[in-house]
């Protein structure tokens, strides 16, 4: 199961809250120990244009388009 969180500063660490329908559905208790994959969310904003490329930004549209039609 994935839900998305915000990381919060917890003494000189930090944490996240489970939401209650998760710790609900998995019958999560406390001092029980789970396993958590970190996925770090993109912020696509910072990554568009870092990347380098053969093409302009409208070229790589125009060709994007192509494929929809």
């Amino acid at each position: 199961m994935a839900f998305e969180a915000v990381v919060r500063k917890w003494g000189n660490s930090v944490g996240i809250v489970f939401p209650k329908e998760v710790v609900e559905s998995r019958a999560i208790k406390a001092d029980q120990k789970v396993v958590v994959e970190v996925t770090k969310k993109a912020d696509l904003k910072t990554v568009y244009g870092s990347l380098p490329r053969k093409m302009s930004g409208q070229e790589f549209k125009d060709m994007v388009r192509e494929g929809w039609k």
